[in-house]
């Protein structure tokens, strides 16, 4: 592991840092809440002020991404870490001003690889940082593939909804993450989704933030709430994202405002792909 990490330290010594590129893991303590909803029309409303967007599907047994943006990828991050295809030719646009990139099982592979091979993947990788805005759609739950993106992310976005289990899920996640996955301070923000109304949502937000604060000395961001709404369900039937088939929708609008909000903003660290690379090989599997 030591010898890899040298060997990535050397090779960024001549990659240009992206220090611009801002890298969000969106994550969440059980399946079922809309996460991936959330990653796929954020990183469109991105795009509609203007930023190169990359969407990452990090969900590595359950992907879903391709489905929401209606493509089939031929491709993906597993044929990159195999060295059988370059990053440039996996990479998919999309008809919504997004790239997407699709995930494989066994991402966590590069964790393994020999210091050629390492090598070769972070100088493929590195090219994402002409990137603005890098979303990584991330499993649920706890898993170490989860874990290893959450490490490395500029900032984690926790999605939950009004559900009792859903909201004891996501302290138990904003747990996980600060007693375990990182010894680093860590920029945790708070989307709570299918909510009745926007009291609803502050409401929820403020329980889990008091909690968090008081028990694991950890502050959370509120960043908003996303309304519950027909229009989203039509969407996925649709493989069209909400914000799309319906801009003006509660959905989208809520959406909208949290990327407002998240804009005028600036995550604790920020220092690009290189970066999030050499955080996510130096974190050790349970």
């Amino acid at each position: 592991m030591e010898e890899q990490a040298e060997g990535l330290r050397e090779l960024m010594k001549d990659t240009p840092r992206s220090r611009n590129t801002r890298i969000i893991a969106v994550t969440s303590g059980k399946g079922g809440v809309g996460k991936t909803n959330i990653s796929v029309n954020m990183a469109i409303a991105y795009a509609q002020l203007g930023k190169k967007v990359i969407l990452i599907d990090g969900d590595l047994g359950m992907a879903n991404v391709n489905v929401l943006l209606n493509v089939v990828p031929k491709f993906n991050l597993m044929h990159v870490i195999n060295g059988k295809k370059t990053m440039k030719e996996i990479i998919l646009d999309t008809e919504f001003g997004i790239k997407f990139i699709a995930g494989a099982n066994g991402f966590s592979k590069i964790a393994n690889l020999s210091v050629e091979e390492l090598n070769e993947f972070a100088s493929q990788f590195s090219q994402l940082g002409s990137a603005d805005i890098i979303i990584i759609d991330t499993g649920a739950g706890i898993a170490e593939n989860v874990q290893r993106f959450v490490a490395a992310a500029d900032e984690v976005f926790v999605v939950t909804t009004p559900e009792p289990t859903a909201i004891t899920d996501a302290y138990g996640m904003i747990k996980v993450i600060t007693t375990e996955v990182v010894d680093r301070p860590i920029d945790i923000k708070l989307i709570v989704n299918r909510v009745h109304s926007a009291d609803e949502g502050k409401r929820i937000s403020d329980r889990i933030i008091n909690i968090v604060g008081q028990f694991l000395n950890q502050k959370v961001e509120y960043l908003g709430c996303v309304y519950e709404d027909n229009t989203v369900q039509t969407s996925v039937i649709r493989q069209k994202p909400f914000i799309v088939v319906s801009p003006t929708s509660k959905p989208a609008v809520c959406l909208k405002h949290i990327v407002g909000k998240i804009e005028k903003t600036e995550p604790e660290t920020n220092e690009g792909v290189s970066s999030f690379l050499k955080k996510f090989i130096g974190r050790k599997g349970k």
